[in-house]
């Protein structure tokens, strides 16, 4: 059992879990994923690391809540215990000094991207940090990103910020603007991801996703969370997370992503009229 240290929502719908797993705490590197379960009879979904101190021995992850699973865990406080969180798994994000990155994030993918922005800045690179909201009230862990960022972009569609765009149509903007951009690493929901990818690919630069399929096991024995890249099967869990976005079967990823949709809105439903008589 793993006990939590803390969780508190840090904006609608959105929430911070810390966890004290001092085993994994040691072990975590950007880009990598835990699979936690919430109670014994949940299911087992994978959280992206978002943050880990060796020193306390937590690991830090921010999710959003969309299913029963995530409803259970937004319902958890300090001093609960979970029966699994297992990790680091995945392959961690590779970090050199490549010159100039930019790290697009939105949604759970804010705080998915800002240990990799971290490593990637302290590997000398400089880093773009661009957020896509769809409010002010939405952002989280501004001052976090900031603080591991040469320049720092919003793109939401309120009248708060200046930019109203979408975040790809934002990217490209910056894309021309720089001189030269020599990565992109998007993080989020699979569209995001398939649109930043989309709006680089003109341009050829790299871009790395992090790809959030299905997933049970997370160790690459029930071949739920398989993609294509680049015509090749590959399993997110272990060949991942992170894949060439200009390669990725986008279409095939969306469909999947949708095979279990009415059923975990049957489970949903059960579980709140059980809860919440």
């Amino acid at each position: 059992m793993a006990k939590i240290l803390q969780r508190k929502r840090l904006v609608p719908n959105i929430h911070l879990l810390e966890v004290h797993a001092p085993e994994v705490a040691q072990k975590c590197k950007p880009g990598q994923f835990v699979i936690i379960m919430p109670d014994e009879r949940g299911e087992r979904i994978p959280l992206t690391i978002g943050d880990w101190d060796e020193k306390k021995g937590s690991v830090t992850s921010v999710f959003l809540v969309v299913g029963t699973s995530t409803h259970k865990l937004s319902m958890l406080e300090a001093g609960d215990e979970v029966p699994v969180f297992v990790g680091p798994l995945g392959k961690p994000s590779e970090i050199e000094k490549y010159g100039t990155v930019l790290c697009a994030g939105g949604c759970f993918g804010i705080a998915a991207i800002y240990p990799i922005a971290r490593a990637l800045k302290e590997a000398g690179n400089k880093i773009i940090t661009l957020l896509d909201v769809k409010a002010n009230y939405l952002i989280y862990w501004e001052d976090k990103l900031k603080a591991v960022s040469d320049q720092f972009f919003i793109s939401a569609r309120d009248s708060y910020y200046d930019c109203k765009e979408y975040i790809p149509n934002t990217l490209e903007k910056i894309v021309k603007k720089e001189k030269k951009i020599d990565r992109v690493v998007s993080i989020g929901c699979t569209y995001l991801m398939y649109t930043c990818s989309e709006a680089t690919k003109p341009y050829g630069i790299k871009t790395v996703v992090s790809l959030n399929p299905i997933m049970v096991d997370g160790t690459g024995m029930c071949g739920a969370c398989r993609v294509t890249i680049d015509g090749k099967t590959k399993f997110a869990c272990v060949d991942g997370p992170d894949f060439d976005g200009h390669l990725v079967d986008w279409d095939e990823l969306f469909s999947r992503r949708k095979s279990y949709f009415e059923d975990e809105i049957q489970s949903l439903c059960y579980w709140e009229k059980e809860t919440f008589p």
